[in-house]
């Protein structure tokens, strides 16, 4: 019995060598297109970063839009745009900005609130610089106040 044991011995092959040499290199070359695909980017550039409502009357438009174009290679994503309070409602646009085209990103600020108005509008996009932020400034006037 001793002997069948011994003689039932087995081998090696180097086949798992060549497959993890082979899986190594499928890798490699996967990563290296990978990097390749992602060398365009997406730019944002705004016209104004800040947008002045000067001095307006209690209950006017509180509408406003930042104008933006993508000069990246590729299109433009905005995942996200937020504010910094409730008052100020963001509005980001829906399809991707190709490169070279223009945008808009629609504020709206509630005018019944009477006094200064200093706020942040968080742009999040798959620019070069992921996150932009905006800002809006001005004053409500009480109605019959100069």
């Amino acid at each position: 019995m001793d002997a069948a044991i011994e003689s039932a011995t087995f081998e090696i092959h180097p086949k798992p060598k060549k497959m993890k040499k082979t899986v190594l290199l499928l890798f490699v070359g996967l990563l290296s297109l990978g990097i390749y695909a992602q060398e365009g980017t997406a730019k944002i550039e705004f016209k104004s970063e800040t947008i002045d409502y000067g001095e307006i009357a209690k209950g006017s438009d509180g509408i406003r839009v930042f104008e933006f174009t993508n000069t990246g290679s590729v299109p433009l994503v905005i995942s996200n745009v937020r504010s910094s309070c409730g008052c100020t409602i963001p509005k980001k646009p829906e399809d991707p900005i190709l490169p070279g085209k223009t945008g808009q990103i629609q504020v709206k600020y509630d005018t019944n609130r009477v006094g200064p108005i200093r706020k942040a509008i968080t742009v999040t996009s798959n620019a070069d610089t992921p996150t932009k932020i905006l800002k809006i400034k001005g004053t409500v006037k009480a109605e019959g106040a100069k």
